[in-house]
């Protein structure tokens, strides 16, 4: 089990949160599978992050 990291950053977990939860239940409607999981990460600069596993 890798983790795929998304190459962008956020500065508020909300913005991070908005993101996880179109990946888990929207990516269907681009022709993509789910996740298995998707987890948010804080990262030693204060920004968060997102990261997921097929």
């Amino acid at each position: 089990m890798k983790w795929i990291y998304w190459s962008r950053t956020f500065e508020s977990k909300f913005q991070a949160g908005c993101l996880a939860k179109r990946m888990e239940e929207d990516w269907w409607v681009y022709g993509y599978r789910s996740p298995q999981e998707v987890e948010i990460i804080r990262l030693k600069n204060g920004k968060y992050g997102v990261r997921y596993v097929w």
